[in-house]
């Protein structure tokens, strides 16, 4: 991870017939366009690679989770559950509908507590939605029964975990809906890009329909095309698409690469008193785009943390402190500071996160380090890497220990 660091001739070649063709919108255009319909092969190639029926190309990550929840007819004052620890684009995505967003601990899986989850469903919830950060899964097993019961969709976003799988089914296919993000620094990517899958036939026709300002794709050309309902731009564009079916097609020895240097770093560091690995559920493969481990408190991880850095280890996250990912800095959601003037049903149904008890997610996060596995790493690198990591994190717990 990220899939850029091995950009190449298959790349290339996607991009040029593009180029060449001159057509770089996904829809129209069929004379010019040469034959090449990367969007829609790109489709084709993420479902079956997926193992779902349907898949929609969209413009982003962001685009795929706010495309998926309004192709479920999830809208004003209903309530998605969402964790602590993610990316500020979960509760975007929610909130852009007029939805309210209920953020919910993690545990030691660093996603969804399914107990505190089936403890925050009311008459609103409409959705859980875990995410499975840093490559690895929520406990699916336990939210799916819990949406089983009580009658609620299953959105897995997958943005940071393509590749992983769960009982033998990869992530973004256990739930009704899957997300995924293609940015600039994923696992496979698309400069800008994401997709939705998905087995149910209606979220797919509206996903489809959504996603291109309501068009039903059903005219000879795109003037001809009905309206059934309203829909936005979410699509992605043909150059973005060209890239991403290059990457796709690559995914598979990417997730090798990533595994072989996750491997020697878990190794050299997993034995050291005081290093806990984060729980990855029972059934569950990641996709190893990152090492994420526990150190024993707060202090002893923000000095590991600080160290890694100073000696050249980089690409290590203290997520704790991060605006992008945890509800500690995310002063705009907590005090609703938005350029437009947010849906009532938003403001009346967003509990107060300014005064909300966190400490479950604060003594795991608080203890995390993230370290960000690349594939461009030559094997004297990760081996390099691996034993400096090893020396800093023994050194730090051998002198909080005195």
């Amino acid at each position: 991870m990220p899939g850029f660091e091995l950009f190449g001739d298959l790349e290339r070649a996607q991009v040029n017939d593009v180029l060449e063709s001159g057509v770089l919108m996904r829809y129209g255009f069929d004379g010019a366009r040469n034959g090449h319909w990367k969007a829609v092969e790109l489709e084709k190639a993420i479902s079956e690679r997926m193992d779902a029926k349907y898949a929609q190309m969209v413009s982003s990550g962001t685009s795929a989770l706010t495309v998926a929840l309004a192709s479920a007819n999830i809208g004003a004052g209903d309530e998605v559950i969402m964790p602590t620890f993610t990316f500020v684009a979960s509760f975007e995505s929610i909130i852009a509908l007029g939805a309210v967003p209920i953020l919910v601990d993690i545990d030691d899986t660093l996603t969804l507590d399914p107990v505190k989850v089936e403890k925050a469903i009311t008459p609103n919830t409409k959705v859980i939605m875990p995410v499975h950060m840093c490559g690895s899964m929520a406990r699916l097993k336990e939210l799916k029964a819990i949406c089983d019961k009580h009658g609620l969709l299953l959105l897995e976003d997958a943005c940071q975990a393509i590749g992983g799988s769960y009982d033998g089914k990869p992530l973004g296919s256990y739930g009704d809906l899957g997300c995924f993000s293609f940015d600039y620094v994923k696992t496979i990517t698309c400069g800008e890009g994401g997709a939705l899958i998905t087995n149910n036939e209606k979220f797919a026709k509206n996903a489809d329909h959504f996603s291109d300002h309501g068009h039903d794709h059903l005219g000879k050309d795109r003037g001809a095309d009905a309206h059934p309902f309203m829909g936005y731009n979410y699509r992605i564009s043909e150059l973005n698409a060209a890239v991403g079916l290059a990457q796709i097609k690559r995914l598979d020895d990417f997730l090798s690469i990533q595994e072989k240097n996750y491997s020697t770093l878990r190794s050299a560091i997993e034995n050291i008193p005081g290093v806990q690995m984060r729980t990855v559920p029972e059934q569950g493969v990641e996709n190893y785009s990152f090492l994420s481990f526990f150190m024993p408190d707060e202090q002893t991880a923000r000095e590991v943390h600080k160290k890694l850095g100073e000696n050249g280890v980089d690409g290590c996250f203290y997520w704790f402190d991060n605006n992008w990912h945890y509800i500690k800095k995310w002063d705009h959601l907590k005090d609703l500071t938005s350029l437009g003037k947010l849906p009532e049903e938003v403001r009346k149904g967003l509990p107060d996160y300014n005064n909300m008890d966190t400490s479950q997610s604060d003594h795991w996060l608080g203890r995390t380090i993230s370290v960000l596995i690349k594939l461009g790493w030559s094997e004297q690198e990760v081996h390099d890497r691996a034993k400096k990591m090893s020396d800093i994190i023994s050194s730090v717990t051998v002198e909080v220990a005195d």
